[in-house]
């Protein structure tokens, strides 16, 4: 169905605040689980809606919208920033600073758009609201922290979201990308991967630089360790699998002479297929392991940093959304995305209800800056999407359009 006049003229009539909306979000972001004033923001617009949101999982929101009976719909939109410095240039840009885990003090942006979703999201909150005459069910709004490091939804989850609202048949959310605005992208199937990150510190045994006979030396051992990794991917997964290990960090010593007792890795997998990801995570273990006792070093010590699920979009509800993605946008505007080795932790609420779910992609860039060369994609410093006003309204009808699949008031009301 296409999406009601009414709603489509009341977003057109609305762009200025939006666009205000998303420049204030944009200059106060905050990193993972710190988010705060944003949740404030977030309960402040929300109850100015006449809806009632409460805190979950340390600071997300939740707030239902009641609209008599039919489906129970869940809507997320994720509110993390990162700990980036801007350089987008933009006279709104973020100089927000954050605090660490570790204590060190950072810059922070929205370096991935989550202040695009949040906008997207209350925008979504204020039209169904306001126009309650084009829909009937319930939306249930998740305002999720944490996205970035996998620990936002598994939270809210832990504190008993789905206790607490209605339980929904059905969940979406959406993410902005570098490509041109106007347009969404839509995956059947397997949409992002799974993730695994992982700290390994090796422990030698300290000793002079001149004296390596008296030494482990933990360099040597997790430079073996880095090399091999190498050969997972390449010797140990078939051809037609995906799977990508990296290693990310490698820090070790504090002087040219001194042969040091520990190094610590950090390593980020990537998978699409759950036994595949067993495999790899095998394989990385026995390496790290094997190679530790063919140094003569103690057992490495391995902790699990974080890990996403895998996100899978239903397949009769991805198919419903292309086809009401591309009435409500245009044939031209939607594409079928393959999948992507970046990682979400979205999955976690349908999985955990075994309800379908269904995560899509929106641009953010104008046609002339594709063509030219997009100065950064996401998680960098120089993004900063500059087509705004087509980005927020084309996930916003994106948004719409999906929850109105299920939702939509009937024919003759």
């Amino acid at each position: 169905m296409a999406l009601p006049s009414a709603l489509l003229d009341d977003l057109a009539s609305g762009m200025d605040a939006l666009e205000d909306l998303y420049r204030e979000f944009h200059r106060m972001p905050e990193l993972s689980m710190e988010e705060h004033r944003t949740a404030e923001r977030i309960s402040e617009y929300l109850r100015g809606l006449g809806l009632a949101p409460f805190v979950c999982g340390g600071t997300g929101v939740v707030a239902e919208l009641r609209n008599g009976n039919g489906p129970v719909l869940a809507y997320r939109a994720d509110t993390d920033g990162l700990p980036i410095e801007e350089a987008t240039g933009l006279p709104y840009a973020s100089r927000a600073t954050g605090t660490l885990p570790d204590g060190t003090e950072t810059k922070v942006m929205h370096g991935c758009g989550h202040d695009t979703h949040i906008v997207t999201g209350l925008e979504i909150a204020r039209l169904l609201a306001t126009h309650r005459e084009a829909w009937s069910g319930t939306v249930v709004f998740l305002f999720q922290p944490g996205e970035e490091t996998a620990a936002g939804a598994a939270a809210m989850i832990s504190d008993g979201l789905w206790d607490r609202v209605p339980t929904p048949e059905a969940a979406y959310g959406q993410h902005i990308s570098p490509f041109t605005a106007g347009g969404v992208r839509l995956a059947v199937g397997t949409a992002m991967s799974m993730a695994d990150s992982l700290r390994v510190t090796v422990h030698g045994r300290q000793a002079h630089g001149s004296q390596p006979e008296n030494a482990i030396d933990p360099i040597v051992l997790g430079s073996h360790i880095v090399t091999r990794l190498q050969t997972v991917v390449s010797r140990e997964i078939g051809g037609t699998d995906m799977a990508v290990v990296t290693v990310g960090t490698f820090h070790a010593g504090t002087k040219e002479n001194i042969i040091p007792d520990r190094a610590e890795l950090t390593l980020n997998i990537r998978t699409f297929e759950p036994e595949v990801r067993e495999k790899v995570l095998a394989a990385v273990h026995r390496i790290i392991e094997g190679e530790a006792q063919a140094s003569g070093a103690p057992a490495p010590t391995v902790e699990e940093m974080y890990r996403f699920p895998r996100c899978f979009n239903d397949e009769a509800e991805a198919e419903a959304l292309l086809t009401a993605f591309r009435t409500d946008l245009g044939e031209d505007a939607v594409g079928v995305a393959p999948p992507v080795t970046g990682s979400e932790d979205f999955g976690h609420f349908p999985d955990s209800l075994g309800i379908p779910g269904v995560y899509w992609f929106f641009g953010g860039y104008s046609a002339e800056t594709v063509e030219k060369g997009i100065p950064g994609g996401n998680h960098s410093p120089f993004f900063g999407p500059d087509d705004v006003r087509t980005s927020l309204s084309t996930s916003v009808r994106a948004g719409l359009a999906a929850l109105l699949t299920r939702a939509g008031a009937p024919a003759d009301s």
